[in-house]
This record gives structure tokens, sequence and C-alpha cells, in this order.
């Protein structure tokens, strides 16, 4: 499904994400079923149920290659704008969760919604020591094999995928055994990018290429020529439909409190853009940056799309800020939500996607995936509605004028 969404929408030339659609089609599709042939809807939920399982279980793997290859995208960044720039990032990710969370519960009070249990989600299986050994070795056999060996696969990215692939798993095996007052700081998701760096830099400096070569082995983007975060992110699109199931199993409270997640979505998403464009006038960051980042809190595809609605921005900051954002978020989130006090699933998944989009939900799902439903309609909404409200002159000739 995702393959031929994909094809369909560059065919179509159309720049929104086809995976988001098609995680609403397939929602659409299985409330249609629920209302019309409730058997039907309840086989198709018991048939992907393992599948959904796996993914579950590796989820942030699949968010994982942007941050690896981060280094890259920042590089040409002076300092001292990148020091405000991580000012705007971190203080406006913590803004971004605590305007989202409290307009849910606000909300929530002012239409006197009473707060029903959400539904028990099914949570993968603990990994195991053997898959733990078994991906070490892997990785050493490889990782020897491509010093040794540099040519034997062909392509440099060919030698380079399978210890890079392997590293990147046993970083995620590793951070999901720490335990759980340290993974609140230092999530798994970070584990695994810094076990995939890691990795690069020891085989950069053993094989005399240097860092910035193997990490464009990690992540081509040629299909021709795949590196070890091409292989994940292949899975995306896949997993983005597959949230779809998630959102059917707590549609009763999706229904419910529908008032709270599309109000505090809207508010998030404006809260964020304007309120990225007057820090950073005020803080004097150059204006092509601060319009740059102005999509903070929007995945990368759409991001890019409503950067490139204005003159003179830099799209590979746009795409490095987003991955930072969510790299924050990953990290922090769930430390953050509990002193906050937001304990239901709906306003921490609301508060996490609109503050940071698909990192943020893959770190707080692989936890609690009772938040996951919402976590993906905030996570779409937030990019679907900053596209639209973009797109209108009058609101991009507001934000350039704040911006300076």
């Amino acid at each position: 499904m995702d393959k031929l969404l994909k094809k369909a929408f560059v065919e179509a030339a159309i720049k929104f994400p086809s995976a988001l659609f098609g995680m609403f089609c397939t929602f659409a599709v299985l409330t249609i079923l629920d209302s019309v042939v409730p058997k039907a809807a309840e086989g198709l939920m018991n048939f992907f149920e393992p599948a959904l399982l796996f993914i579950q279980r590796w989820l942030p793997l699949f968010y994982v290659p942007s941050l690896v290859v981060l280094p890259l995208a920042v590089k040409d960044v002076p300092a001292a704008s990148g020091a405000k720039i991580c000012f705007i990032l971190v203080g406006g990710w913590l803004a971004s969760l605590c305007v989202a969370g409290f307009t849910a519960i606000s909300v929530r009070k002012m239409v006197k919604t009473e707060m029903i249990p959400a539904e028990p989600m099914a949570k993968p299986s603990p990994f195991t020591s053997l898959e733990m050994w078994t991906w070490s070795g892997i990785f050493l056999a490889s990782f020897v094999g491509a010093l040794y060996y540099p040519t034997a696969l062909g392509t440099s990215a060919r030698t380079c995928l399978p210890f890079l692939l392997s590293s990147t798993v046993l970083g995620y095996l590793v951070g999901s055994g720490l335990p759980s007052a340290v993974k609140k700081v230092f999530h798994p998701i970070i584990c695994c990018a810094v076990s995939a760096d890691l990795a690069a830099i020891a085989f950069g400096y053993l094989s005399k290429s240097g860092l910035d070569p193997v990490l464009g082995d990690y992540l081509t983007k040629a299909a021709s020529n795949p590196g070890a975060g091409d292989i994940l992110m292949g899975f995306l699109g896949s997993v983005i439909i597959s949230f779809a199931f998630s959102m059917f199993k707590q549609r009763k409270l999706v229904k419910r409190h529908a008032a709270e997640i599309f109000t505090s979505v809207i508010i998030s998403t404006l809260f964020s853009l304007y309120s990225t464009a007057l820090i950073g006038r005020l803080i004097g960051l150059e204006p092509n940056l601060t319009i740059s980042i102005l999509p903070r809190c929007i995945t990368v595809a759409l991001a890019l799309s409503i950067v490139s609605l204005f003159e003179g921005v830099n799209s590979s900051l746009t795409a490095a800020v987003v991955v930072l954002t969510g790299l924050v978020g990953a990290n922090f989130v769930q430390a953050v939500l509990d002193k906050l006090g937001f304990n239901d699933p709906i306003a921490r998944g609301i508060a996490t996607a609109s503050s940071a989009h698909g990192l943020g939900t893959a770190a707080l799902s692989a936890k609690e995936p009772e938040a996951l439903p919402f976590c993906a309609i905030a996570y779409a909404l937030t990019g679907i509605f900053g596209s639209l409200i973009c797109s209108v002159p009058a609101v991009r000739q507001s934000l350039l004028a704040i911006v300076g």
C-alpha cells in the first residue's frame, strides 16, 4: 500500500506525504467496516496484530537514521547562530508541549467531557540476551569484514551496510535494557544513534577514510545503492500507515475527545510558528535562518514543503532542526510530562506529537502504547494544519514581518 501510494503521489505531483494519507484511509476503511460488518473489522485487526506488535517493538529504529547523519547537516552553521537556534529549539519545544497539553486539558474542562479509561494495548515481548549476542556477533564479523575486504560487496555503501545496520540495532537493544530512571533522560533512541555514530567513527579512523564518507554511506537516498539508514527508513511509510490500527482501537476516545484534540493541535501549531518567528527576532538570529526553522515542530517532509514557500531559506537546516527537536522530545518528553502532571494518554499523546512530531511519537509510544493513537493524530494534524496555514499569503507576510 505504501509503495502504491508513493508512486501515485509522485505521478500526480502531490507533495503531501502519501503515508499520512494512507493512515487516514486505513482508519476510514476500518471504521466503515466496523459499522457495516463488525466481524470483518475485528478479523482485520486480529490478522495484523503480530505485525503491529513487531512494529511497536522496533518503532524507534525507523526514525533513527536522520539522527545518525545529523553531524553532516549542522557542520556549516556558525557557532553563534547555532547556539541561538539551540535556545529556540529547546525552549520552543518545552513551550509548545505545555501549550498543547494544557489546551487539551482546558478544552476538556470547558466542554465537560469525562475522561474514560483507554482500551488496553498489547505490549511486545522484551529483548532477550540471545538477540543481544546475535547482533553483537553480526556487528563484529561485518565490521572486520568491511575493514579487510572493502570491495567484497561492491560499493562502499553496501560494504558498510551490515555493520552500520547491526550497530544501530545493537545500540537500541543496549538502550532498551537500561534502568527506567536512566531511560527517562537517555532514551534508547539516543543510544541507538550514538552507537551507529561510534561505529562510523571507528571505521572511518581505522580505514583512514574519515567520518563524513561513512555517514554519507549510511543514508545515500539512492534506491540502487541503499545504506543502512535507507533500509530502516524504507519501512517508515508502512509504520505510519499502521498507526491507523492503533487509532481504530481507541476510536471511542478519539470521537469522544475530538474537540480537545483538534483545538489543542491548531493552537499549538500557531503558537509554534509565531513564537519561533518572534524569539528569533528578539535574540538577533539572522532572518533567513529564523525562517528556515519556523516549522520546527512539523514532520520533515511537510516542514520542507512549508519553507519552500519562502525565499532564501536553508532547507538542510530545516531538516536538521526538525530532527533535533524530535531528539530533544524523544529524550526528555516522558520526564517532562510526568513533572507537568499530564497523566492521561490523550494529553500526553497530543503534547508529545505537537511538539516533537515522529521521533517524540516513537519514543513515547514505545513505552506507552495507549498514547500512540493520539500521538498519531496530532502528528498528522500538526503537519496538515501547518501546511494549510502557511499556504495563506497573509500568514506568510505576517511571519516575515515578525522575523524582520
